[in-house]
């Protein structure tokens, strides 16, 4: 079986930002605070203990207590929560929205990237408990990015009208969804599982946030996986001096502004609004826009004076909603917080806010690129080897990858280059005639040049294309074998569901993945089973 090693650089699949925090170059240290490596750990928990308000942990337990009423929680997570308040207790972080029946693969690996680190440092650092946590989207409100999930080439969609909050949205609507899904599960006790947790989780509860709790305690519960909804009004009442911050100062834009110009030569991923908090009721999350002195909430009649707006945030700090720029400060804020585990989506965003974290004077935590996943059976494993296939040839794109392949299973020469370099060394004799002789001869040596050169090319490329139909048979079974491990020629852990592996590896994918993920290897994983 190939066993390559494929870091996250040589991947392909990550931005130059991404690939220049992973190598650390220099032009990027100050957008960060420390780099993830166990040793840094020591010195981020010292520096969020003296920066940390101790006051809060009772807030957040309280609060989690409240969150988790109705559920069947594991001892590990009941222990992890009240740990929470203990000045030695620290969180490792991760984000997720509420997608239907998780969505894509990489929510998995986002939660086992948390979980497993918690576990080494917990190892590392006997003297600290370490608590791993999802940070539920609650708040977001781009209903159309979570309303589906792929099995297999199915996709399967919640067809609704939806405005709000996700999190506060009904559940009403998806046994019409459970349906669909049993139909394309078939028979066995793996998708009976798989079906009787679907229903558990969005037949039986009320709304999207209960439902997706109920989901993530049931996949993770038993390792102390936290969740937490910050759709809380005691969490957002000790936020509540940074939205007043924001509402009258707008510190968020001014300090984002002030990274631009060391991100100018990559693709920012956000940019900031003048105010970037949301209004939030549950049908209603709409940006808050200030003109003239008065704060407009966006297609809506809503208004309100400074008075006014500042007299409802000590109120109703709940009606308050920060969006991804400040919600990373508002997740530090609150959970005494070492590290944010995020796709390089995610981090680029991150890496805008080190100066505004600065000047709210809250500590910015490690950013951990989360592991990436490539899962395929051992019968993907011996055809691969049947083929002689690396897994570095099935991280290449498919046109390189056919090419190659070509030139293997060639046995004649279909690379030119010894005659292109040939052919320039006679026209370099032919260029000193012209400079002895006439050089107005020049041009015409070069135009030959370069028509000669031009047809080798030709007979190059029409030679390959004759190879390629000789080994079609062997280059189809690649490219096919390519597209079940890179659908749609895109990471397969962004486009399907853990169902469809959960079937596959015969219920053991989340046993796998706790084995096989390292969070701080920086290595993208192949896992077979």
């Amino acid at each position: 079986m190939p066993s390559d090693c494929i870091s996250f650089q040589s991947s392909g699949y990550f931005t130059p930002l991404i690939t220049d925090y992973l190598n650390q170059k220099e032009n990027l240290k100050p957008l960060y605070n420390r780099f993830p490596t166990l040793e840094n750990f020591k010195q981020q928990a010292l520096e969020k203990q003296q920066n940390y308000n101790s006051d809060f942990r009772n807030v957040i337990v309280n609060a989690l207590r409240q969150q988790y009423v109705g559920f069947n929680i594991s001892n590990s997570t009941k222990q992890n929560i009240e740990l929470l308040n203990k000045n030695n207790t620290f969180t490792i972080t991760t984000g997720h929205q509420l997608n239907l029946f998780t969505g894509p693969l990489y929510f998995l690996y986002k939660i086992v990237s948390a979980i497993n680190l918690s576990r080494q440092l917990a190892e590392t650092y006997p003297e600290y408990n370490f608590v791993p946590v999802y940070w539920m989207a609650t708040e977001d409100h781009d209903f159309d990015e979570i309303n589906y999930f792929n099995f297999k080439e199915k996709k399967i969609n919640w067809n609704r009208e939806s405005s709000g909050p996700v999190g506060r949205l009904s559940t009403l609507g998806l046994e019409a969804v459970l349906e669909v899904f049993e139909k394309e599960l078939g028979p066995g006790n793996n998708a009976s599982w798989l079906k009787e947790l679907f229903r558990e989780a969005y037949i039986k509860h009320s709304n999207l946030t209960d439902a997706t709790r109920y989901l993530a305690n049931r996949l993770f519960g038993d390792t102390g996986l936290v969740i937490v909804d910050g759709d809380s009004p005691s969490l957002k009442k000790l936020f509540a001096p940074h939205v007043k911050e924001e509402l009258l100062h707008q510190t968020s834009h001014t300090k984002v502004a002030e990274t631009a110009h060391l991100l100018k030569d990559y693709n920012i991923q956000v940019n900031p609004r003048e105010i970037n908090l949301f209004y939030l009721e549950d049908s209603i999350r709409e940006r808050i826009i200030l003109q003239d002195g008065t704060y407009y909430v966006n297609n809506t009649e809503i208004k309100f004076s400074e008075a006014e707006i500042l007299a409802l945030l000590e109120s109703n700090p709940e009606k308050f909603s920060p969006n991804v720029i400040m919600r990373p400060l508002y997740e530090e804020v609150i959970l005494p917080n070492l590290c944010y585990i995020g796709g390089g989506g995610e981090l680029a965003y991150w890496l805008e806010l080190k100066t505004y974290f600065e000047s709210a004077g809250v500590a910015f935590p490690i950013l951990l690129l989360r592991n990436s996943v490539l899962l395929a059976t051992q019968k993907q494993a011996d055809k691969m080897d049947k083929l002689n296939l690396t897994w570095t040839d099935m991280f290449m794109k498919q046109q390189e990858l056919v090419t190659k392949k070509t030139h293997e299973f060639s046995e004649l020469g279909l690379d030119f280059s010894e005659q292109k370099e040939f052919l320039k060394q006679q026209f370099a004799n032919l260029y000193d005639m012209a400079a002895k002789t006439d050089a107005t001869f020049t041009g015409a040596v070069k135009a030959q040049e370069l028509k000669q050169l031009k047809g080798l090319e030709n007979l190059e490329k029409k030679l390959l294309r004759a190879e390629k139909k000789n080994h079609a048979d062997k280059l189809e079974r690649i490219t096919q074998l390519q597209n079940e491990l890179f659908p749609g020629r895109s990471l397969q852990e962004r486009k399907a569901n853990f169902s469809q592996f959960y079937l596959e590896f015969d219920g053991k994918l989340t046993e796998k993945l706790f084995a096989d993920l390292k969070p701080l290897e920086q290595e993208f994983n192949i896992v077979v089973l």
